[in-house]
């Protein structure tokens, strides 16, 4: 592999292990304003997705509105939450580390706002390494599927969307990485995940994050 002059992380279930708890608490909610879901479907539909994104389709569902600021009521409580509970996936801080050490630009690109990162990378232990290159779907117009957001991050970042490489679990994330020109890696450790939807997407599969320095070629 060729290797990638910039590494973007997705942030929730590649860097922190927050899916279940926010699934969890998502299927609760929205079954509380009607729509009959249980975490497993939750899970299939809105992994990777922006509140706001699913807020939109909630309403339209349910053919009512859920208010102008549902979104940032739901992750307000949510971060409340992970601000205590949320810890690293298996492996990922050796990982951010070794980039760091060895000069590799890497960044976050993740659906949630800033805060939200924030707080669960704090838990986590890895905001002090990762604070200065956060990116969210809130700084963009569209969030994933659409490439904006990892389109955004290279220019920021300073990097050509072909040189880079997006490390994503969700097929969102993964079509959005696709849709901007860069290289995914689809990240399935986890036993729920969607291993055939990320590589019929175009992502190449790997459940252990210590395989990262041989599938970037560092």
């Amino acid at each position: 592999m060729i290797k990638p002059s910039l590494v973007i992380f997705d942030c929730d279930g590649v860097l922190v292990d927050t899916e279940r708890a926010a699934n969890t608490s998502l299927a609760e909610r929205l079954k509380l304003l009607g729509l009959d879901i249980s975490y497993e479907t939750c899970r299939r539909r809105f992994v990777g997705r922006s509140l706001k994104s699913v807020q939109a389709e909630v309403e339209t569902e349910l053919g009512r509105s859920l208010g102008t600021d549902w979104d940032v009521k739901i992750e307000r409580e949510e971060i409340d939450v992970f601000r205590h509970t949320t810890e690293a996936i298996a492996g990922v801080v050796a990982q951010v580390k070794k980039l760091r050490d060895d000069g590799i630009p890497h960044c976050v690109a993740s659906s949630g706002r800033i805060e939200k990162m924030h707080a669960t990378l704090g838990s986590a232990g890895l905001l002090p390494l990762l604070k200065d290159v956060l990116f969210s779907a809130t700084m963009v117009e569209n969030g994933k599927p659409a490439p904006d957001l990892f389109l955004h991050a290279a220019k920021e970042m300073g990097h050509v969307p072909e040189t880079c490489i997006v490390i994503e679990d969700s097929l969102p994330g993964v079509q959005a990485g696709m849709a901007a020109g860069m290289r995914v890696l689809g990240y399935a450790g986890d036993p729920l995940t969607d291993r055939t939807a990320l590589e019929g997407a175009g992502a190449i599969i790997f459940d252990d994050m210590g395989r990262l320095p041989e599938l970037l070629g560092y």
